[in-house]
């Protein structure tokens, strides 16, 4: 059985850290059947989830910055937990699928793409775009997570 590597995207590690999230639950199903053996982040995530767990549209869930640091510093020290290097530029990344980029919401999401595809791995993700992205060539760097209700 091959050991595979798992980069969460920004709404997924969203959702391990928070509890009341909506999709907690489908998060840490994942997490605990998969992710917990070999997962990791990137510059790029790492950037998103501070981006995120810090904008005042957060609400009640918002956090300042240094509680967002300490939240993704405990994350990270999981002892699965792997640190993914950004070493190749956009335009590399991308370059196998960048026909089936539509538009500027996907940029950062190609790069995410990109590094799975790089490391070998695959990107963990909520958003079923990602299938269209990858296509037929790139479907087993892309594991899209399903909602569940509580």
């Amino acid at each position: 059985m091959t050991m595979y590597k798992y980069l969460l995207d920004v709404n997924t590690l969203v959702a391990l850290a928070d509890a009341e999230h909506e999709h907690y639950p489908s998060a840490m199903n994942w997490f605990d059947r998969e992710g917990y053996r070999n997962w990791g982040v990137c510059p790029l995530t790492e950037a998103g989830f501070l981006r995120v767990t810090t904008n005042p549209v957060m609400k009640s869930r918002m956090r300042t910055l240094d509680e967002a640091i300490s939240i993704l510093q405990l994350l990270k020290s999981h002892r699965s937990c792997q640190y993914w290097a950004m070493s190749r530029n956009w335009i590399e990344s991308t370059a196998p699928f960048a026909r089936r980029i539509q538009g500027h919401r996907q940029i950062a999401d190609a790069y995410l793409l990109g590094l799975a595809i790089e490391h070998q791995g695959a990107l963990v993700t909520f958003d079923k775009g990602f299938r269209h992205l990858a296509g037929e060539e790139f479907q087993s760097n892309v594991v899209v997570l399903e909602s569940q209700t509580v």
